[in-house]
């Protein structure tokens, strides 16, 4: 059975059916909770709660932690952007920790982007330390991740696109939203991944919509490729890409074959040009909502709502 852990400023909860329940642990940060686990099964079964939406609810990733993020890992996502899914490698980008916001924080927008975009992606939460040179297969892969958040990618696309590097562009503070919840789960839940589906929505208009079965990457083998290099600790992050219906898609192939013919900066003025009258970007006000589910809800981790607000 799934766990959903809360956070607020000043304990941990778990989501039960008659309310949220107190975690009677000492923990301050996701990967201590992680190592409390008998306190979080005990307060799943108490009989104390409080109602969910009385609690402001934070992200239940403590920062600091390492943001590690896949890039273009759904083929959906990689045919709108203009290439092959059989040829796009397993590429990894990171993100600062400082970016991660709560599930209801406004997101905002500095005052020199103008092209802000959505990615609607599945965190993965580690649940050990993971040495450089571990093992990971399909039959560990429950004992080296926790569970699962919802996240948005926030990125400024006219940050991002010029600089040919994704740090900066999405590394902003309140660019990766995280919660509202961190749902546990057991060895036979997680094989039910490819089941999650990834929607997002902009006030009210679908914008995403599709099935973890679209990933080039499984888990698994991301973990295998990440850790022949990268150290993981308890509570880090693994961002594992989103599907189609971002704002950014790729022009038309006759007029990315005449752009790459002009002077860089030539070419990125007119496009941007371009891309600004595109409405699909986020506005002010705009209300950002995610969610990832199985269709038959038995895993759910929960809504997100966000707002956009322009820095002054």
């Amino acid at each position: 059975m799934t766990l959903s852990v809360l956070r607020t400023a000043d304990a941990w909860w778990v989501d039960t059916p008659t309310g949220a329940a107190r975690v009677d642990t000492e923990a301050t940060t996701t990967a201590q909770l992680l190592t409390d686990r008998p306190a979080v099964e005990a307060a799943a079964s108490s009989k104390g709660t409080v109602n969910v939406a009385t609690l402001s609810l934070l992200s239940p990733i403590t920062a600091p932690c390492r943001v590690v993020a896949q890039m273009t890992n759904f083929a959906s996502h990689v045919k709108d952007a203009g290439m092959n899914p059989d040829t796009i490698p397993l590429t990894f980008f990171r993100k600062a920790s400082g970016s991660i916001s709560g599930p209801t924080d406004d997101v905002i927008r500095p005052a020199h982007v103008r092209l802000l975009d959505y990615e609607v992606e599945i965190g993965l939460v580690l649940a050990r330390d993971i040495p450089v040179g571990t093992e990971i297969t399909a039959d560990t892969l429950a004992d080296h991740v926790a569970g699962l958040v919802v996240t948005n990618d926030i990125s400024a696309r006219d940050i991002q696109l010029p600089k040919t590097q994704f740090y900066e562009a999405k590394s902003y503070p309140t660019f990766t939203p995280v919660g509202p919840a961190l749902v546990l789960l057991d060895g036979d839940e997680l094989k039910r991944f490819t089941d999650l589906r990834l929607r997002l929505w902009v006030n009210g208009e679908p914008r995403q919509n599709m099935t973890v079965a679209d990933m080039i990457y499984q888990p698994t083998e991301t973990l295998q490729a990440l850790t022949r290099f990268q150290r993981l600790d308890a509570g880090d992050l693994l961002l594992t890409g989103t599907p189609v219906g971002t704002a950014l898609s790729a022009p038309p192939k006759p007029i990315a074959t005449l752009s790459s013919l002009l002077p860089p900066a030539v070419k990125w003025k007119l496009f941007f040009a371009g891309q600004a009258k595109n409405p699909n970007y986020l506005q002010d006000g705009d209300l950002i909502e995610a969610t990832v589910a199985t269709d038959d809800g038995t895993i759910d981790l929960g809504r997100q709502r966000t707002v956009v607000r322009y820095a002054r």
